[in-house]
């Protein structure tokens, strides 16, 4: 069988890493996002790369989404996405523990263009507001909370998704850590929980995406 040198392997993770560098940068962000993600700086905040926000907008334009709900608000760089791919009519529900950060990604959608009426902000934690949102009401969850959190943000979602609906996880790769062989924190091992459940669920068509840090996709499937 024929193999590759250790050459030509450096080679292809060169080459490997320049087109995923290139494939996050290739939408260009405009004023709003920049903003937003200033903000996000600011406040020693992550937020989602290009390519998973460009990835997020995609996914809500295929899905046609109308009603989008968020955990993790942030400082509106991935509301800014889901809006630009949701129906003009759409609503995005977002939910985060911090008002402050509600208040920046509030400033970001106005700047961005969008009306007051296209989004809902709830301050709170995600598990105290969800069970409050209406069953099979949703085209779209994204979540980006509390990794510690992810199987009850799984449980919650597919009781929000309509059939055909998506929810979507941001980080999943956790720097490395995901595949790393040496001892990790709890969060990484719920990660890796939840990425067994969500590929072994009767329930969900997954896929994992390789942009920004690593983003978990699955469709919940028809009834």
């Amino acid at each position: 069988m024929w193999r590759r040198g250790r050459g030509q392997e450096r080679a292809i993770t060169a080459n490997r890493q320049t087109s995923l560098a290139f494939a996050d940068a290739y939408v260009a962000e405009d004023e709003a996002l920049r903003w937003a993600r200033d903000r996000a700086r600011e406040t020693g905040l992550p937020s989602v790369s290009p390519g998973t926000g460009a990835a997020l907008r995609l996914l809500a334009a295929t899905a046609d989404a109308k009603a989008v709900a968020e955990i993790g608000t942030g400082t509106g760089v991935s509301g800014i996405y889901l809006l630009l791919g949701m129906r003009p009519d759409g609503v995005l529900t977002t939910v985060d523990v911090e008002p402050e950060r509600q208040a920046h990604a509030k400033a970001a959608f106005r700047a961005a263009g969008f009306a007051g009426n296209r989004a809902r902000f709830i301050p709170g934690r995600a598990l105290d507001v969800l069970p409050r949102l209406a069953d099979g009401g949703y085209d779209l969850v994204f979540c980006d909370g509390d990794r510690l959190e992810l199987l009850d943000y799984l449980a919650e979602s597919l009781r929000l998704l309509r059939p055909g609906g998506l929810v979507c996880f941001e980080g999943v790769f956790a720097d490395g850590r995901t595949v790393d062989s040496a001892a990790q924190p709890a969060e990484v091992q719920r990660i890796r929980e939840l990425l067994r459940t969500v590929r072994e669920s009767r329930e969900l068509l997954p896929t994992l995406l390789p942009v920004g840090d690593g983003l978990l996709c699955a469709v919940r499937r028809g009834a």
